[in-house]
């Protein structure tokens, strides 16, 4: 008796060890969030399946075209993925060809996969605060994102992390380009 007490003890206390560390994981390293609708094509798909880097940006500053997470702030357990374009203290405005300027400069980059279509609240000038950054889904004619008012500004503390690998499915596999 006191053999099969100690066996479920045992079962128990490894049981629990499990479940505190798979909660530390999810809670302070990476978890798994699946991708739902277009606004990322071509780099991310509907029902791609990701593992968020949650301690990256505990060391340092999420830079320029790095894919985040963050949440939707009126609607609860939704959360976006999208493009870091603008960084804190920048100034940002989209002309109407589309075209991104980050302090009266043209963006060189090439993630979107079109022309934008609509600048949004961007076609005026949009200062970011110190801990504000400007995001824009590669599919940029049909992505809610910065240019969105409901949107907006994402703000640093609200970033949960960053898209680092595709695990689902399993054909496209592998660590995502940000850079």
């Amino acid at each position: 008796m006191k053999k099969i007490i100690r066996e479920l003890l045992d079962t128990s206390l490894y049981l629990l060890i499990v479940l505190a560390l798979t909660y530390l994981v999810i809670t302070f390293v990476g978890q798994r969030t699946e991708v739902s609708g277009s606004s990322m094509e071509t780099t991310l798909s509907n029902e791609d399946n990701l593992i968020v880097d949650k301690i990256t940006y505990r060391f340092h500053d999420p830079q320029r075209f790095d894919i985040i997470v963050f949440p939707f702030q009126y609607e609860e357990d939704t959360y976006y993925i999208k493009r870091i374009i603008g960084m804190p203290g920048e100034t940002v405005q989209i002309d109407g060809e589309g075209n991104i300027y980050i302090n009266d400069e043209l963006l060189e980059e090439s993630y979107g996969r079109e022309v934008m279509e609509s600048p949004g609240r961007a076609f005026e000038k949009i200062t970011l605060a110190e801990d504000e950054y400007f995001v824009l889904g590669d599919n940029r004619n049909h992505s809610s994102d910065s240019r969105d008012p409901s949107v907006g500004n994402i703000r640093r503390q609200n970033i949960i992390g960053r898209a680092w690998i595709r695990i689902w499915p399993l054909r496209k596999f592998g660590v995502l380009r940000h850079q």
